[in-house]
């Protein structure tokens, strides 16, 4: 009940915007304005020669408190499609929409202080039930009329809103250190990637971000190995006529990225599904060959616009820690179930231990009978109780194909990230589609089941959001360096080379620091651009001792100390083999 008030609340006070907008800027015209997470936005479109900025944000949100403490009624009115075209008609936008409308539809108008808007509803009896420090206009963006790039440009201009002054605060000072994380920010300062504008969606990994990546990759290459999966690779483009069987090519055309070659097209792969499918279809298989569990790291490839494209978060070439399991339908609920093990246990590596499930079901846009959906869903949703799971259900969220659990976890700040998934798919083995069959105990073809599933989704999504969630700093085990020898004086350089040297014998990322720079410049500079875990200083002393004085990063935390090099290495192995979140 406190979220439908809070979203009345701020679709509430969208409409006060909007009216304040009118007020300040005759013959704008406005099109919509919904509540979203945090507050809402409205689209507008000023009159010609109009620069509306973040600089007249404080005007705007004057007028606001001004019409609020007007204490104006919301009044609501039942009108006919002939009156509203009348009430609008010089709305454009409105007038579209009233258009567009089904004949018989009920058509509702809100309206307060003279401002007159139409909308389905709900809103707040008064204005003053919209708190006037609760709310603050945040940014501009630019929008198409209806998604449409045909269409014209809107200006959108979002705000916050809360039902108190202080949740609106805590929001703020939320987003500041958010904006102080923010991935690309780092990933510059640390050396991690660039993005090149000539190539939208498309990551450039320098050596430090991608020993991260590949630290990762190799981690999860370890997890699915021991849980039983066996590792493929299938090819990067593949024939129209595959993807046309497996129902992608009518689905999901617009997001493939197409090339022709011999008077034949191809698609490079946004997924890897029929590739793995292929691979068990390339021999004979036996009930007793199920489940099988084929893991692949694929690069995938798709035609994202480059409107929505963000960092590393969401590009267009990326891999996916993807993997296929073709199993009996009686062996749907025990193999998710033990997904559901893998994934709570690598969650956990990496700092995350809460988490959400939500469980899509069919979407309106999907390919099968509804009854074979049903049994998907049932299967899936069994399932999830002999997890113990509980979920939240994403009505027509599923995908094409089949229904699927979502898992999102959260980070230091509370923003919620949705990462891994599973996918029950009883459409892609079957004789309409892929055809893939087993032989079962009866000696009969039967059809598998096709769980598609991912732990961390887009390695590159996910490495995005421990960048933000660690602000670079990364536990020892993930860090691209997790040592720096640092020598007090030149003539200890020697020593500095040899602790390096045997901290790589044990496959201790490490880097010694030479050169004209002092002491204490070099570990600044480790400390601040790489974040580095533990800067060990060498001289005289612990050159005769055969030991190093440790600075533990964020030294306030835990005073520096000195050990011998045996010792030291095999407190970073501890730390690294138990995947400890700190240093």
């Amino acid at each position: 009940m406190a979220d439908e008030k809070i979203q009345i609340i701020r679709h509430s006070c969208a409409h006060v915007m909007a009216e304040a907008i009118l007020h300040l800027y005759p013959g704008t015209k406005i099109a919509i304005g919904p509540a979203i997470d945090n507050g809402f936005y409205y689209d507008f479109d000023f009159p010609t020669g109009t620069k509306f900025t973040e600089e007249n944000f404080p005007a705007v949100e004057k007028e606001m408190r001004k019409i609020i403490s007007g204490n104006h009624d919301f009044v609501r009115k039942e009108v006919s499609k002939e009156e509203a075209l009348k009430l609008f008609a010089d709305q454009q936008y409105k007038v579209e929409l009233i258009n567009d409308l089904p004949d018989g539809s009920v058509i509702t108008t809100y309206e307060q202080d003279g401002y007159l808007d139409l909308c389905r509803g709900p809103h707040v009896s008064n204005t003053k039930e919209i708190n006037a420090q609760g709310f603050k206009l945040n940014k501009i963006a630019g929008a198409y009329w209806r998604g449409d790039s045909d269409r014209p440009m809107l200006t959108r201009v979002y705000a916050l809103c809360f039902a108190k002054p202080n949740e609106l605060k805590d929001y703020i000072t939320m987003l500041q250190e958010a904006e102080k994380r923010d991935h690309r920010k780092i990933g510059v300062e640390m050396d991690l990637f660039h993005l090149d504008p000539e190539d939208p969606g498309q990551i450039f990994w320098h050596p430090n971000g991608w020993t991260i990546y590949t630290v990762i990759q190799d981690y999860m290459r370890k997890m699915v190995r021991r849980d039983g999966y066996l590792e493929v690779n299938t090819p990067a483009i593949m024939p129209r006529s595959l993807w046309e069987k497996s129902g992608h090519w009518g689905h999901y055309q617009k997001n493939m990225f197409i090339t022709e070659s011999e008077k034949r097209l191809f698609a490079i792969k946004p997924m890897n599904c029929p590739g793995a499918l292929e691979i068990f279809k390339s021999r004979q298989r036996s009930y007793k060959d199920l489940p099988l569990r084929l893991a692949e790291f694929g690069h995938d490839v798709r035609n994202e616009p480059s409107g929505t494209l963000h960092g590393i978060m969401r590009v267009r070439g990326f891999v996916q820690d993807d993997a296929h399991i073709i199993c009996t339908e009686e062996q749907v609920g025990s193999e998710v179930a033990k997904f559901c093990k893998l994934l709570k246990n690598v969650y956990h590596d990496f700092g995350f231990d809460d988490l959400v499930v939500k469980f899509s079901t069919m979407p309106e846009d999907h390919v099968g009978d509804i009854a074979t959906w049903e049994r998907a869903e049932k299967a899936l949703a069994d399932a999830c109780h002999e997890a113990g799971l509980e979920f939240e259900i994403q009505p027509g969220e599923g995908a094409f194909y089949g229904p699927k659990l979502e898992f999102k976890l959260f980070d230091c700040l509370g923003r919620e990230w949705q990462c891994g998934t599973i996918q029950a798919d009883f459409q892609l083995p079957s004789a309409e589609r892929l055809d893939a069959t087993y032989i079962g105990a009866d000696n009969q073809k039967h059809h598998p089941v096709m769980l598609h599933r991912a732990v961390l989704g887009s390695l590159e999504r996910f490495l995005g959001i421990l960048i933000e969630n660690f602000a670079g700093a990364m536990p020892t085990w993930l860090a691209f360096e997790q040592v720096a020898v640092v020598p007090v004086a030149s003539e200890f350089e020697d020593y500095a080379k040899e602790v390096n040297e045997k901290l790589l014998q044990h496959d201790i990322r490490s880097n010694v620091y030479l050169g004209d720079e002092n002491m204490k410049a070099k570990i600044k500079n480790v400390s601040l651009e790489h974040k580095t875990p533990y800067v060990l200083v060498v001289g005289e002393k612990e050159k005769s001792e055969g030991s190093v004085c440790v600075r533990y990063r964020f030294s306030s935390k835990k005073p520096q100390e000195t050990m011998k090099v045996e010792d030291f290495i095999k407190y970073v192995e501890d730390k690294v083999s138990s995947h400890f979140i700190g240093i």
